[in-house]
């Protein structure tokens, strides 16, 4: 039999493989690139204005240097002829669904990073769809591209590091694999930056350290990597090694971050419950800066005197992870009830969850929220250093106006 495709898939142990990491290729630009033709062959860059930052770009912008995280401003001297596109969220994860859908036609085992990326375990998977992970995985791709209009790239290996690391290696539209036989010779030469969650901060406190390739974590021995970077370092040694014992979990169809309180006594004065809002909005945001998220919807949770429970939710433009903006959106939520209602919990989470690297841009319309995001940061240090609870922020309550206008 003779194959007429460009790329043929070809391993030792193809059949043998379970895991899987899928990532869509440059996914906004590429839903954008998909809802208007015109833009097929020419640089799409979705993010903010001139003052903002690059959200994500195609495959074309990509050729000139344009980055995700990159000031437009720089972008756009790197590629002038670029269209600029603000984000549109709500298509975007509108889009993302329906692949998150697709994928749990493969597996109930879906762990889902942001909207358009996920882990997938199909072990065991092999009689339910009449064929090895491998070939599901193949018919999941076409799929994708026929019935949503965007390609993914995707990695199969034995475990969620070398997953991640082979849907990386033939991006965009690839399919790459990664097996037991040799795999330590084959990431020996890689950089320390392959590893996820390795940042430029940490991978240039690695190289001051003399590790810049992994196989510099190779030659050392566990205990003085432990030594130099202490529970972290016993982790690298491991992922060096090509050893991750961390299992794919289910999380549903979109993960959340959240905080509530439960009241000693029923409360009903708006103002009191506001200034609540706050402090667990302040506890949401931390949460996902620290773990690198942000989210588009808001969700208020209420609980009344006699055990009703009132959710009200609200999908902002953009993503965020700021106490302040969440907190807002929280009191106009709440100012829709009616008065003199008495809650016995109240709480506040965010949902739709995005890399952090896509939250609080900004752009010519809305030029505050790096400013924020940069307080938000410094309250974050200061409570490092002083306490959680030595910095606390007064609460924001809208102005009223003087009947007489003055």
């Amino acid at each position: 039999m003779v194959c007429s495709s460009p790329r043929l898939i070809t391993h030792d142990e193809l059949y043998d493989l379970s895991i899987a990491h899928i990532d869509c290729d440059a996914f906004y630009a590429s839903v954008e690139k998909r809802d208007n033709p015109e833009l097929a062959d020419k640089p799409v860059i979705v993010g903010g204005g001139t003052r903002g930052v690059v959200s994500t770009c195609c495959y074309v912008a990509r050729r000139f240097g344009v980055r995700s995280a990159m000031p437009m401003f720089k972008a756009l001297k790197l590629c002038p002829e670029a269209v600029v596109i603000r984000p549109n969220m709500q298509k975007y994860s509108t889009a993302g669904r329906i692949i998150r859908s697709m994928m749990d036609d493969l597996t109930p085992v879906v762990k889902s990073v942001s909207i358009d990326e996920a882990y997938l375990d199909l072990t065991g998977t092999t009689i339910v769809h009449g064929g090895a992970p491998a070939l599901s995985l193949a018919k999941f791709a076409k799929r994708v591209q026929k019935e949503v209009g965007v390609t993914v790239s995707i990695g199969l290996s034995y475990n969620r590091f070398l997953a991640k690391v082979a849907s990386e290696l033939d991006k965009p539209n690839g399919f790459a694999v990664i097996g037991k036989i040799g795999v330590a010779e084959f990431l020996a030469p890689k950089s320390v930056g392959i590893i996820p969650g390795i940042g430029p901060v940490f991978q240039k406190r690695l190289e001051e350290k003399g590790i810049k390739r992994i196989a510099d974590l190779q030659q050392r021995d566990p205990r003085e990597l432990e030594r130099l970077l202490g529970e972290e370092g016993l982790k690298l040694s491991r992922l060096a090694r090509g050893e991750d014992q961390r299992t794919v979990t289910p999380n549903g169809d979109s993960k959340s971050v959240s905080a509530e309180t439960t009241f000693n006594t029923d409360i009903s004065d708006h103002e009191a419950l506001n200034q609540i809002l706050l402090e667990l909005s302040e506890k949401v945001a931390l949460r996902l800066r620290r773990s690198d998220y942000a989210g588009l919807t808001i969700t208020l949770k209420l609980k009344l005197s006699d055990f009703k429970l009132i959710t009200r939710s609200r999908a902002l433009n953009a993503p965020t992870q700021l106490a302040s903006r969440i907190a807002a959106v929280g009191r106009e939520l709440l100012a829709k009830e009616p008065k003199g209602k008495k809650y016995r919990l109240i709480g506040i989470g965010v949902s739709e969850i995005v890399p952090s690297s896509q939250a609080d841009l900004g752009d010519l319309i809305d030029t505050t929220a790096p400013k924020e995001a940069a307080l938000e940061r410094t309250l974050d240090q200061l409570r490092d250093r002083f306490g959680q609870n030595m910095i606390h922020r007064a609460a924001i309550t809208p102005k009223k106006r003087d009947p007489e206008g003055e």
